[in-house]
């Protein structure tokens, strides 16, 4: 592995735990608001974190591909 695939590695494995971590405090927010009747609210939430997890899937698989074609 390149010093600059490992970087790129690293970066993106990063902004992975971030997207988590955001993904985390939006689903509760997205319960307490749903808890409190806002049901639109919670369904446009529900589709913003699918998002996400599609989006975290593709970086886990970018940064896989980074850590074995260079090992």
């Amino acid at each position: 592995m390149t010093a600059r695939d490992t970087t790129i590695a690293d970066a993106l494995e990063l902004l992975l735990l971030n997207q988590t971590a955001i993904a985390a405090g939006l689903e509760e927010v997205a319960l307490w608001i749903e808890a409190r009747g806002s049901l639109d609210t919670h369904e446009n939430i529900s589709s913003a974190l699918i998002t996400l997890d599609r989006n975290a899937d593709g970086i886990t698989a970018a940064i896989n591909r980074l850590r074995q074609d260079n090992q």
